[in-house]
């Protein structure tokens, strides 16, 4: 799958949204914009990979979640970290 320069600019948009709820700015009546649009965007992008793999005969389900696990991975590090003391 090629990169998709638009979803950058789509992702700080939505980040945009959830700084000015979160500064006080209160243009839109809830924060929850951004963040729906990041579900948005990855739900678009995670079925991308899907058809895409499927298309090329290549999908199977423990390669696709053992993808996202090795994504996640940093983040789960960090937390588990963060709570160790």
């Amino acid at each position: 799958m090629k990169y998709l320069y638009d979803i950058d600019g789509l992702r700080a948009i939505a980040i945009i949204f959830v700084l000015a709820f979160y500064g006080g700015l209160t243009v839109f009546p809830s924060g929850f914009i951004g963040v729906d649009m990041f579900f948005v965007i990855s739900g678009f992008l995670i079925t991308s990979v899907i058809i895409n793999s499927m298309k090329n005969n290549d999908f199977s389900f423990f390669g696709f979640y053992r993808r996202r696990l090795w994504r996640l991975q940093p983040a789960l590090i960090a937390i588990v970290l963060g709570f160790v003391e």
